[in-house]
């Protein structure tokens, strides 16, 4: 999000996004129109605990009902992609056949759901008949959605928020579960990153835990500044 915001405040043009997780809620949100601060203001405003409806299953531990419901609230029930404002792709991860999902048409809410369901903490959301959970697992830089061989002049500018820390401590189970997805992440992002015209990773970031919904605002500033910092490369990149 911030780094939406430093975009913005520099005037470069967005052609078209791309995510998984965190960063696809933050990508449809400002699709549908959604400034980056009021998208941390929402955040702000949540309690995670009424968000979460415990199912225990052999699925999983956690139910997204909730946050089903207040994606259709800000972005409108029935809400499609052919209705935002810019072109949006979310990746989500299909259990059974092991590979990648993309969705970039039709209805907007069960792929955002689909593409941040955290496996083993949230079960996986039904959809189109695949079992799907967080694009992140397979594929947490979606540079390739963005890819055209028709437009060799399009610039690909990734985000990327998991650098691995290596002094990270595994002393709990949710510990063991966050540092396991930062691994698996850490793999499949590196021929994305070479993908990119410009990479934007802020090394700030690998000091918070993946689940850190309560540092949202520190978050925010850590790629906020970061990007601004970066205007002249971001710049460069329209010549």
């Amino acid at each position: 999000m911030g780094v939406l915001a430093a975009l913005d405040e520099l005037q470069l043009p967005i052609g078209r996004l791309a995510g998984v997780s965190s960063g696809g809620i933050a990508a449809a949100f400002y699709a549908a129109g959604v400034s980056p601060r009021e998208i941390l203001r929402l955040l702000q405003e949540l309690r995670i605990s009424r968000l979460t409806r415990i199912a225990l299953s052999r699925y999983g531990l956690l139910r997204m009902d909730a946050v089903g419901v207040l994606f259709e609230q800000h972005l409108g029930v029935g809400c499609t992609f052919e209705q935002l404002r810019l072109p949006l792709t979310l990746v989500a991860t299909d259990l059974l056949a092991g590979c990648s999902v993309r969705f970039a048409s039709g209805l907007l809410v069960p792929p955002l759901l689909a593409s941040s369901a955290v496996p083993i903490l949230y079960r996986p959301v039904e959809y189109q008949g695949r079992q799907l959970v967080d694009g992140g697992l397979l594929n947490n830089l979606p540079v390739e959605a963005l890819l055209d061989p028709l437009q060799p002049e399009l610039r690909v500018v990734g985000v990327h928020c998991n650098p691995p820390n290596p002094e990270a401590q595994v002393n709990n189970f949710r510990a063991l579960v966050e540092r396991t997805l930062n691994l698996a992440i850490g793999g499949n992002t590196v021929v994305s990153k070479q993908q990119c015209h410009l990479l934007l990773e802020p090394p700030e970031l690998c000091q918070y835990r993946t689940m850190s919904f309560r540092r949202a605002p520190e978050l925010f500033d850590i790629g906020y500044r970061y990007t601004l910092e970066q205007a002249r490369a971001l710049e460069n990149l329209l010549c």
